[in-house]
């Protein structure tokens, strides 16, 4: 065995949070820097500003992390950043379908860029839930993605934060099955509720994951908005005051949402360079 030469590595951030105030780019920021810094990697960083500057990156990054952000996922599709972003995604598959380029891109697509490809492919049902969904969840990983690598160290089921308003449900498992696609998590169960579980992850390829939930959400960034007093008014409303307080226990829980934090977008990482490096290796 040999070790291959480190390479740089150009990462693209794409932020869809509409210039709203979060802290999810700052998370994705830090993960991948502290990822980059404890391999010893060198990376160039480029964050674009998809819906305020209509910014889009090319096909010159080896791995792209598209952000969660406000929304409806269906009311967008005709606006001008939302059709140059499913330019942006279908120039990335043709890229990865087409045989010549034996180095693919990896996509790593978070809540909002989850729901805006999975319109993209038809991939289920996308709609409004019945109440907010907001704070740290328990979610089930499937059977199929038991050995996922981008699971690697995760219990089952694991502590993510979740926060939105969409949801995907009844996925079309015949069309996924075609894709070669297959749906790795699914959120907690709650069987005193008549309504269905909402899918929470698909690996849509050997390249590309998407996540329905925030991995990269850090205790520090709940805690700020636990103190925002609406937030945690719709915790209580939906889940009750117990629930807010395991909530918050959760955040000083290192096997909880620090553990997701510390290793699933990291486990994806590690899986886009090594095959990275022997893709490069392989096309020398």
């Amino acid at each position: 065995m040999f070790e291959l030469d480190k390479k740089q590595i150009r990462i693209a951030v794409l932020d869809l949070n509409a210039g709203f105030p979060n802290q999810g780019m700052r998370c994705i920021n830090e993960i991948v820097h502290r990822w980059a810094t404890e391999k010893e990697y060198d990376i160039l960083y480029e964050v674009f500003d998809v819906r305020v500057k209509n910014e889009i990156p090319d096909t010159s990054y080896d791995i792209y992390i598209s952000s969660g952000g406000p929304g409806d996922p269906l009311s967008t599709r005709f606006d001008d950043w939302d059709i140059n972003w499913n330019k942006w995604f279908a120039d990335i598959l043709r890229w990865n379908d087409n045989p010549s380029n034996q180095v693919k891109k990896y996509v790593f697509l978070i809540c909002h860029s989850f729901q805006l490809a999975c319109r993209h492919f038809n991939a289920g049902l996308i709609c409004k839930r019945r109440s907010t969904s907001f704070g740290t969840f328990p979610i089930h990983i499937l059977p199929d993605a038991v050995e996922d690598p981008v699971f690697r160290r995760l219990k089952d089921p694991f502590y993510a934060v979740d926060s939105r308003d969409f949801q995907l449900i009844q996925p079309n498992l015949e069309l996924l099955l075609d894709m070669g696609a297959y749906i790795t998590c699914i959120e907690k169960e709650r069987p005193h509720v008549p309504y269905e579980r909402a899918v929470m992850g698909i690996r849509f390829s050997n390249y590309i994951f998407g996540t329905q939930f925030h991995p990269e959400a850090d205790a520090v960034g709940m805690s700020r908005h636990f103190q925002d007093q609406e937030r945690r008014d719709t915790v209580i409303k939906n889940h009750g005051e117990a629930k807010l307080q395991s909530m918050l226990e959760h955040l000083d829980d290192p096997d909880k949402i620090h553990w997701t934090n510390k290793n699933l977008i990291p486990n994806f990482l590690n899986e886009a360079y090594s095959h990275l490096m022997v893709e490069e290796a392989v096309e020398a």
